[in-house]
């Protein structure tokens, strides 16, 4: 979004906040705030940008000069890794919709083959080492939490939504599957299933090991068990006993896994990062730096 004289030669990022998989078909950012509204970039369209900047830096690099430094040499695009992380919003918009088990889990098959579709175009495009993440467990996210709450008795010992949980592993297993499939279709390609949703896990099952004293709670909301509400969400402007205030973050975002609701806070991130980067949560389990071929 803010391209004009900036440095692709490392890499390049297509990713969209409150994106999906599947082409949001209503409540589209800016009609209606989030958490009811969506991204319309969505995976395709990503992906649909990826090839036009693929054509559009070669055609850039043979002016020379400056833009030859600022574009990436046409072999990069096999070496690079791509790392894909998306799903979450899908999921979360299925369990907010009131759904069935088995009305939700018939949605996944779709999700799964489009990623496993869009990758594909990807590798068309020159992508050889893929670094795919699952999606965390959503059962934890305040939003949910809120929006859709569950009885008590259906909380985990970690305090998160069991079944939003197991809906999510199972859109992950069938992602896993994807992927298993993607190695058979395309040999030549490198591919990292990374089980994001176990390092994320942890953190709400051990909360004080890593700092956070608000795990369940997010940073930057106001009101209800979760620090979360629909009208007061990040940024929105509240009346609270006769007085206007911003909803802003917390004094220290460094004690809260979530900052608005469905994002990590930074603090947590970095700590799933460093988890993940070790290779240790990895199918096939290479870390980070193994992840693209020599």
């Amino acid at each position: 979004m803010d391209s004009l004289g900036a440095d692709f030669a490392h890499g390049a990022n297509f990713a969209e906040i409150l994106s999906t998989i599947a082409l949001p078909t209503s409540n589209i950012i800016p009609a209606v705030r989030p958490p009811r509204g969506l991204n319309p970039i969505n995976l395709d369209i990503q992906v649909s940008q990826f090839a036009q900047f693929v054509n559009r830096s070669q055609t850039i690099r043979q002016r020379g000069g400056v833009f030859r430094q600022l574009m990436p040499k046409p072999q990069y695009f096999a070496q690079a890794l791509y790392t894909i992380d998306i799903g979450q919003i899908d999921m979360t918009q299925e369990l907010l919709a009131n759904k069935t088990d088995d009305e939700v889990k018939a949605v996944v098959p779709g999700l799964i083959a489009s990623l496993s579709s869009n990758i594909k175009v990807l590798y068309s495009l020159g992508g050889r080492s893929f670094w795919i993440h699952n999606i965390g467990p959503n059962g934890c996210l305040p939003i949910l939490l809120t929006l859709a709450p569950v009885p008590d008795n259906q909380l985990d010992s970690a305090g998160c939504a069991k079944r939003y949980n197991d809906l999510t592993q199972y859109f992950n297993s069938e992602l896993k599957k994807s992927v298993e499939q993607l190695r058979k279709d395309l040999p030549s390609a490198a591919f990292t299933y990374v089980d994001v949703y176990t390092a994320k896990y942890s953190l709400y099952q051990q909360p004080a090991k890593y700092g956070f004293t608000h795990p369940l709670e997010s940073c930057c909301g106001f009101g209800g068990r979760y620090n979360y509400g629909e009208n007061s969400l990040c940024g929105s402007t509240i009346t609270v006993n006769g007085t206007q205030r911003t909803v802003g973050p917390c004094p220290d975002p460094k004690e809260y896994i979530n900052y608005e609701g469905q994002t990590y806070t930074q603090a947590a991130d970095q700590i799933t990062f460093n988890k993940i980067s070790s290779g240790i949560f990895s199918d096939p389990p290479n870390s980070l730096k193994a992840a693209c071929p020599k």
